[in-house]
């Protein structure tokens, strides 16, 4: 049953770069404030020495679904693979309009993921709370790497763009809007970001009749 008291997230709020900012759990707690048996579910869908890349579904009885993905390196954060799932989840709540208004990774561009939430267990937040978890202190999450793409990335950065339809000219756009230069500009957080929006865009396409 859908609780009557309204989840009021600008309690939540966590200032970085200036703007508002709402954690992906506090995020979760929100749904589950509103729609406690929402499901949610991930799947690993790359993993590799340099990469892992998830996807995730939330859904809502009779209030529809939505698709984040994420990827994270083992450069940038140890446990990579953990906060890969977390950014997802992160992105399929914020397009079911859970803290899209707070989520500036939610739109895809030069400053997207420059904020990494702590890996959260979703296992466990059926019936949470905001009273249920201790808010974290206001800090700067760690910066983005500024090391150059690797050559596996570029690599299947490339296969990613055929399987969304784009040739060598459209690869060159996106990198482009995402760098503000050429592939040899493009840092492996830029290169993971642009992963991302491809492999999202690649599921969009019409399945050939």
């Amino acid at each position: 049953m859908v609780s009557t008291t309204a989840f009021e997230p600008s309690r939540y709020l966590t200032k970085i770069s200036g703007s508002d900012y709402l954690e992906v759990k506090w995020r979760l707690v929100w749904l589950r404030h509103e729609h406690p048996e929402a499901a949610i579910e991930t799947r690993l869908e790359v993993h590799s020495d340099s990469l892992a890349l998830f996807r995730a579904t939330v859904s809502i009885p009779g209030g529809g679904s939505a698709t984040g993905w994420g990827s994270e390196q083992p450069g940038d954060f140890r446990d990579y693979i953990e906060k890969a799932e977390t950014k997802a989840i992160g992105r399929a709540l914020a397009a079911l309009g859970y803290g899209t208004q707070f989520c500036p990774d939610f739109e895809f561009g030069a400053n997207v993921g420059r904020v990494v939430d702590s890996p959260i267990d979703i296992t466990r937040t059926r019936g949470w709370s905001g009273n249920q978890i201790e808010q974290a202190p206001a800090s700067h999450r760690p910066a983005a790497s500024d090391l150059p793409a690797t050559e596996r990335q570029l690599g299947f950065l490339q296969s990613v763009a055929r399987a969304a339809g784009l040739d060598e000219d459209g690869l060159e756009r996106e990198i482009h809007a995402v760098s503000g230069g050429d592939r040899n500009a493009l840092s492996r957080r830029d290169a993971s970001l642009l992963i991302d929006r491809l492999k999202a865009l690649s599921t969009e396409l019409p399945v050939a009749s």
